[in-house]
């Protein structure tokens, strides 16, 4: 599959695709003209990585995790990535707890503000 074929079938930019082969979130041989050729199960990778970009996943984790999906969807995912998940799930709560007590000061500043 070439590279304009992946972009049409996953709707993810060819330039994106460049950008996960370089992180080395996907792979890609290259023909006798040097184009880009994937293999046909490719676009479930694609949507995978789009999954887990869309969870919050840094691309360094979905690296590691990538290789555990044991079949074409995330549903696929082997239980071991689960301590994985639960990390990026507790740092992400602590973000989120960050950023209501930084919203609550700044409202607290908004009404203390006189116009």
């Amino acid at each position: 599959m070439r590279i304009g074929d992946l972009a049409r079938e996953t709707g993810v930019s060819p330039r994106m695709l460049r950008y996960y082969e370089e992180q080395e979130l996907l792979s890609s041989e290259r023909s006798a003209g040097g184009h880009r050729r994937y293999a046909d199960d490719s676009p479930a990778t694609v949507r995978n990585i789009r999954g887990l970009l869309a969870a919050g996943l840094p691309t360094h984790l979905i690296r590691e995790i990538l290789p555990c999906v044991e079949g074409p969807s995330l549903a696929d995912l082997h239980p071991c990535v689960r301590a994985y998940l639960d990390e990026q799930m507790s740092e992400l709560d602590s973000r989120i707890s960050t950023l209501q007590q930084s919203r609550s000061a700044l409202a607290s500043l908004i009404r203390t503000t006189v116009a």
